[in-house]
């Protein structure tokens, strides 16, 4: 694990980070990071988080719920890879990781210190920007090891192009 970013020295090069769930913010995020990365050389890895089942003491059981939640996983990078290559002609890498969202972001970060900034899509709901958002960028921001990047989730493509590059 390291706390220097290495991205930017000899044989590094910068990412972009998104996080991949179900929701529609998550497509801004996705489009945005792709744009970015494509417009600066950056490359961009995706991570898909999957909840660990609660007190599954049945043999096989926690495992095959897991394993289940994986492929869903996957599916949700494949088609958030789709958009990255359509929007940019970027190839993401593709993480899947089993605990709590907050933790396991943390986690990559520690690992990749290639990775250069964090971008999470805010919804435009009623409800507030959404979890993660709330999370990562109240409190949590001021002491985040990378800049966190939140794409409003209002944001048309055109406009996230004109931004983005």
């Amino acid at each position: 694990m390291s706390d220097k970013r290495r991205s930017y020295e000899s044989g590094h090069r910068p990412k972009f980070m998104v996080v991949v769930d179900k929701t529609p913010e998550c497509a801004r995020a996705v489009h945005f990071a792709s744009r970015r990365a494509a417009r600066t050389g950056a490359s961009m890895v995706m991570l898909a988080v999957v909840d660990p089942p609660d007190n599954f003491e049945w043999i096989g059981v926690g495992e095959a719920m897991i394993e289940e939640a994986s492929e869903e996983a996957q599916k949700l990078l494949d088609t958030a890879a789709r958009e990255a290559r359509n929007a940019a002609g970027v190839e993401p890498e593709q993480i899947i990781r089993v605990g709590t969202r907050a933790d396991e972001i943390m986690k990559l970060i520690q690992e990749d210190e290639d990775i250069s900034f964090l971008v999470l899509g805010a919804g435009s709901s009623k409800e507030g920007p959404g979890p993660l958002v709330s999370t990562l960028g109240g409190r949590a921001a001021a002491s985040f090891p990378v800049p966190i990047v939140i794409v409003p989730g209002g944001l048309s493509d055109e406009e996230i192009d004109a931004l983005a590059g």
